[in-house]
């Protein structure tokens, strides 16, 4: 059987959707999987050992300049390839309308979630086959039971399996702290980054401050300096960041994709939320430990704090997640899975 997942993007949703790949390769031997993949991010689907093919596709591009998209040839392009797989099933895991369009494209039928159970309605129409899934349960376990249904085996009782971590992993005293996030209002303050970069160096741990754009550049190189810790990364691309963080003692991120990634390996990985919740979307993982905000606004789900100048700290919803609170957490994960000296 061979199957076409759609599941286009962000970072941290497209881990998600690795332990339903890991489920159905286990309940049906020989199954093959194509994945169609936002082109920046082409480089994960492809961690997973049951993606056979990615296919990349520019739909955040083409919104920009849709005309000169479709004179290029280039939407053609990616409806012939999609066509010419001859899929059996299509399975849109992202249940949006901008998924829903190139699902269609392949040719074959459409699974997805139900209109009671997708967070734009009018996609499940694109589908054939539309399946229930509460909107309540966290996203992992959300496509795992869309693939049991859509692929008709048993919902499996055990837990998520991303298919990815290294049993056997050789982890140095390197520290990655992950402070870039796409809300203002996740980031961690300043102030604590460099507090706690100072507790892990006198705890005898390096830091590996990675950054992706100039506004993350500008800020590790800052953190660094300000801190006198670690080392400021060089440019890399997601497999680069994923090397590093497979052999790294452990992590502490705020709500990021590179925070499902520390947690989908099996890195000792604290992650702090603030104005997001961690039911839905929060990251889970083996040696993966939560934090959320205890102030009575939180969470807000808004990009920018509505509070701000009320608290110690900005964001104000991060008051109560200390240098020193996360540092013993980190410690405690960490503690369960040495270091090698």
């Amino acid at each position: 059987m061979k199957v076409l997942l759609v599941k286009t993007s962000s970072l941290g949703d497209l881990i998600h959707s690795f332990p339903a790949l890991t489920d159905a390769a286990a309940a049906l031997p020989g199954i093959r999987f194509h994945w169609l993949v936002e082109e920046a991010f082409r480089q994960v689907p492809a961690w997973h050992p049951a993606v056979e093919k990615v296919l990349p596709i520019a739909l955040r591009r083409w919104r920009r300049a849709p005309l000169v998209a479709w004179r290029s040839g280039e939407i053609k392009a990616v409806r012939r390839a999609l066509v010419g797989e001859r899929y059996d099933l299509v399975i849109d895991a992202q249940g949006l309308l901008k998924s829903a369009w190139p699902a269609r494209w392949a040719g074959a039928p459409v699974a997805g979630y139900d209109r009671r159970s997708i967070r734009e309605p009018l996609a499940s129409r694109f589908y054939h086959r539309r399946h229930p899934v509460s909107r309540q349960l966290h996203a992992i376990e959300r496509i795992r039971r869309l693939f049991a249904q859509a692929l008709d085996y048993s919902f499996p009782s055990t837990p998520p399996d991303y298919g990815i971590a290294q049993k056997e992993a050789r982890r140095d005293r390197t520290l990655l702290f992950l402070h870039g996030t796409t809300w203002p209002s996740k980031l961690w303050p300043e102030r604590y980054w460099i507090e706690l970069a100072r507790l892990a160096g006198e705890a005898g741990y390096r830091v590996a401050w990675p950054w992706h754009g100039e506004a993350e550049r500008e800020r590790a190189t800052r953190l660094r300096a300000e801190s006198g810790v670690g080392e400021l990364l060089p440019p890399m691309d997601l497999n680069g960041l994923k090397a590093r963080l497979e052999t790294a003692a452990g992590a502490v991120g705020v709500d990021s994709g590179l925070a499902h990634i520390a947690a989908a390996l099996g890195t000792p990985a604290v992650t702090l939320y603030g104005p997001t919740r961690t039911a839905l979307t929060g990251a889970v993982g083996p040696r993966q430990q939560n934090l959320e905000s205890n102030l009575a606004c939180a969470p807000c789900l808004k990009h920018s704090c509505p509070r701000p100048g009320q608290g110690l700290v900005e964001p104000a919803c991060f008051e109560s997640l200390s240098p020193q609170r996360v540092w013993r957490a980190l410690e405690a994960r960490m503690a369960d899975f040495p270091p090698k000296k």
